[in-house]
C-alpha cells in the first residue's frame, strides 16, 4: 500500500490523509468494471415475488427443465411452475401449516424440491434444509432443532426416515417419487434404473404419509400472508460455522433477494435473457440454493435439473445435450470434468460463465476449463451465514487468479485482528476477514451466544484468514482452524496446495497439520496422481521445496485413489486429520526456517 504524504491542519499541526480504516473508501469500487453498481437498490419483496414477476414477464418460457437422463425429460414453464407451487401451498394449508412454521426438504435437486421450497416460501414458512446423505441421528438432529411440523422427500430416501419415525414429531410427511416427474414412457426405465443402482423406489411402510401428487391437486387458492423481508426467516441453513458444532443461519427473505440480486448484478449479461442454468450442484447447499435455484429464476433463466450426483461423464452429456450458459460448480467439478478421458468428444462450447465457490479453485484448473469452453470460470467466496455470496472475481474485467474477487455491490468487507477483531489491519495485511451487507443472515437459530460471537455491530467475522490488496482483491489464506504452526511458524494449506498443483503428474491435493513432538505441528499432504502418473513422496517433496519456505513444505506425503469430499465436493480435511497418525520420521525433515 502506497503511504499518504502528512497535511497540514488548520491549526499547523501536520495530519496523516490517511484514513484510520482504509476500506472504509472501498478501494473495490476502483476495480468494478463498467455497469457494475456500488450499491443496489432492495425492494420490500419475498423471494417468491421475485420469481411471480418473472412468471409474469415470461409465462411461456421453460423455467424448469427435469432431465431424468440425457434426452429424458420434464418441462415446466414458468406459468405452470407458479401454479403448480401455488398447489402445493394450498395443500399445505389444508394441512394446517400457518405462519412462521418449519417445513424440512429432505430431497436431492428434483421438481418437488422447487415446488415444494417456492410454496413453503409464498406461505412464509421457513425452510429447513436437510442433506439427502443424512441418516440416522445426522437426520434426527436439523428435525428436532428446527421444530419441523412437516416434511418432503422421496420414496428412495423414505427408509432413512423410517428408521428414526420415533425420534422425531412430524405430523406431516409427503413422499414424492422420481418416476412420478419424468416423461410417461420412462417411467418402467427409472424404476429399473433405481433398483440396479441400489435404491429402492417403494413409498414407505411403517409411517403415515401423503403422496406428493396429492399435493399438485387443484384446490381454490388462498390468500398469501404479508410478510416482512427484513424479519421474516425464509430458511433455516445448517452449519458448523466457525465452530463445527450444527447450527442453524437464519435467513430472512431480504438476504436471499438480496444476495439474488446482487448476483444479477455482476452478471448483467443474464438479464431478461433466455439463460440456461445446469444446476447440478445441491439446492439444499447454501450456494446451490442462490447460485443454481434463487438468481437464475429471478431472472427468468431455464434450469436444467439432474437428480444424480455430478459424475464427469454424466455432466458432460448433460453440457452436450442441452448446451448450458452458466454452469455454478466446485473446483472439484470442473477438475474432474478437465480429466475425463472423453472430455475432446463433447461440446462444451456453449458454457460462457461459471461461479467457481464452495472450496478454493486452483490456478491451474481455471486455465484449462476455460481453454476447454472459452468461457469464462472466476472463482467467489461466500459461507451459509451471508447466503451465501459476497466476493467473486469479475466476469467481464481483470481477474486475480489465487484471489476470491471484489465485494458485491452493498457489500462491505475489511480484515481484523485475528486474535482482537476490534482492531482493523492495514490493507495487505493477513487477518480474519469481516462483512457486512444485506444478505448477512439474522443469526443463528436458539443459540444467541453463538450469534454474538460471530455478529459484531453488523459485522460478520467469518472465521477466514485473508488479505485484501490495493485494488480491492481478496486472498483467502485458510480457515482460522485449518492454519498450521511448524514451529511457531504459520503454514496456510492453500499455499501449499497451490504448489502441489502445478506439478503436471497431480490431479487433486489436500494438505493438513499434525502432531509434531519436537515442532507442534508439520506439514502433511494428500495427493491423487493423474491417471498412469506414478509419483514418489521425495519427487513431490523436492518439488515443494523448491518453491515455497521449506518449513512449509510436507514432511510427508500419502498417494491415494481419492480425497473424501462433502456432497458440494469440499475436500473434508477434518477427516484427513482424524485418521492420520502422528508422522514418521521423513526425507523431508529439517528444522524450520521462516526464509526456507
Amino acid at each position: 500500500m502506497n503511504s499518504a504524504s502528512p497535511v497540514a491542519s488548520s491549526t499547523g499541526a501536520e495530519i496523516s490523509s490517511e484514513p484510520r480504516d482504509p476500506y472504509a473508501a472501498r478501494p473495490w469500487l476502483s476495480s468494478y468494471p463498467p455497469g457494475i453498481p456500488a450499491d443496489i437498490p432492495l425492494p420490500s419483496v419475498s423471494l417468491p415475488g421475485l420469481v411471480g414477476e418473472a412468471a409474469r414477464r415470461f409465462p411461456n418460457r421453460a423455467a424448469l427443465i427435469f432431465a431424468v437422463a440425457p434426452g429424458v425429460e420434464r418441462r415446466w414453464t414458468y406459468e405452470a411452475l407458479w401454479r403448480d407451487s401455488g398447489r402445493f401451498a394450498s395443500f399445505l394449508v389444508s394441512r394446517g401449516f400457518q405462519k412462521g412454521d418449519r417445513l424440512a426438504l429432505y430431497l436431492p435437486n428434483c421438481p418437488q424440491y422447487v415446488l415444494a421450497y417456492l410454496a413453503a416460501l409464498r406461505l412464509g414458512l421457513t425452510v429447513v434444509q436437510v442433506s439427502p446423505l443424512y441418516l440416522g441421528q445426522d437426520l434426527v438432529f436439523p428435525l428436532k432443532d428446527s421444530g419441523a411440523r412437516g416434511l418432503v422427500t422421496l420414496d428412495i430416501l423414505s427408509h432413512h426416515l423410517e428408521r428414526v419415525r420415533g425420534e422425531v414429531d412430524l405430523p406431516t410427511v409427503v413422499v414424492g417419487t422420481l418416476r412420478e416427474v419424468s416423461p410417461w414412457w420412462a417411467r418402467p426405465l427409472v424404476d429399473r434404473t433405481l433398483r440396479r443402482q441400489g435404491q429402492d423406489p417403494s413409498p414407505p411402510r411403517a409411517m403415515p404419509w401423503i403422496p406428493f401428487a396429492e399435493g399438485l391437486r387443484p384446490r381454490p387458492s388462498v390468500p398469501e400472508p404479508d410478510l416482512d423481508p427484513a424479519k421474516d426467516v425464509a430458511v433455516f441453513q445448517y452449519t458448523g460455522g466457525t465452530t463445527g458444532r450444527p447450527k442453524a443461519a437464519m435467513l430472512t427473505h431480504r438476504n436471499l433477494v438480496a444476495n439474488a440480486l446482487q448476483c444479477r448484478a455482476w452478471f448483467p449479461e443474464g438479464e431478461g435473457q433466455a439463460v440456461r442454468v445446469l444446476a447440478v450442484i445441491p439446492f439444499f447447499h447454501v450456494y446451490g440454493m442462490t447460485v443454481a435455484l434463487n438468481y437464475p429464476l429471478s431472472i427468468g433463466a431455464t434450469l436444467i435439473v439432474n437428480p444424480q450426483r455430478p459424475e464427469p461423464g454424466l455432466l458432460l452429456k448433460l453440457i452436450d445435450r442441452y448446451r448450458p450458459h452458466q454452469l455454478p460448480g466446485v473446483p472439484a467439478m470442473y477438475n474432474a470434468l478437465i480429466h475425463h478421458p472423453d472430455v475432446g468428444r463433447y461440446d462444451l462450447r456453449t458454457i460462457q460463465t461459471c461461479l467457481s465457490g464452495s472450496a478454493p479453485l486452483p490456478v491451474e484448473v481455471a486455465k484449462r476449463f476455460e481453454e476447454l469452453t472459452g468461457g469464462h470460470l472466476v472463482e467467489g467466496y461466500g459461507l451459509s451465514e451471508a447466503s451465501p455470496v459476497t466476493h467473486a472475481n469479475p466476469i467481464q474485467g481483470p481477474v486475480r487468479r489465487g484471489s476470491v474477487g471484489l465485494p458485491l455491490p452493498s457489500t462491505q468487507a475489511r480484515i481484523v485482528d485475528l486474535e482482537d477483531p476490534a482492531r482493523i489491519v492495514p490493507l495487505g495485511e493477513t487477518g480474519e476477514l469481516s462483512v457486512r451487507g444485506p444478505q448477512v443472515m439474522l443469526g443463528y437459530w436458539n443459540q444467541p451466544e453463538e450469534t454474538a460471537s460471530v455478529l459484531r455491530d453488523g459485522w460478520l467475522l467469518t472465521g477466514d484468514v485473508a488479505r485484501m490488496d490495493a485494488e480491492g482483491y481478496t486472498y483467502i489464506v485458510d480457515r482460522k482452524k485449518d492454519l498450521i504452526l511448524v514451529g511457531g511458524f504459520n503454514v496456510y494449506p492453500r499455499e501449499v496446495e497451490e504448489v502441489l498443483y502445478q506439478h503436471p503428474g497431480v490431479a487433486e491435493a489436500a494438505v493438513v497439520g499434525v502432531p509434531d513432538p519436537e515442532r507442534g505441528e508439520v506439514v502433511k499432504a494428500f495427493v491423487v496422481p493423474k491417471p498412469g502418473v506414478t509419483l514418489t513422496e521425495r519427487e513431490m517433496i523436492d518439488f515443494v521445496r523448491e518453491r515455497i519456505a521449506h518449513f512449509k513444505a510436507p514432511r510427508t506425503i500419502e498417494f491415494r485413489s481419492s480425497l473424501p469430499k462433502s456432497l458440494v465436493g469440499k475436500v473434508l480435511r477434518r477427516e484427513l486429520r482424524a485418521e492420520t497418525p502422528a508422522p514418521r520420521p521423513s526425507v523431508a525433515a529439517s528444522p524450520p526456517s521462516p526464509s526456507g
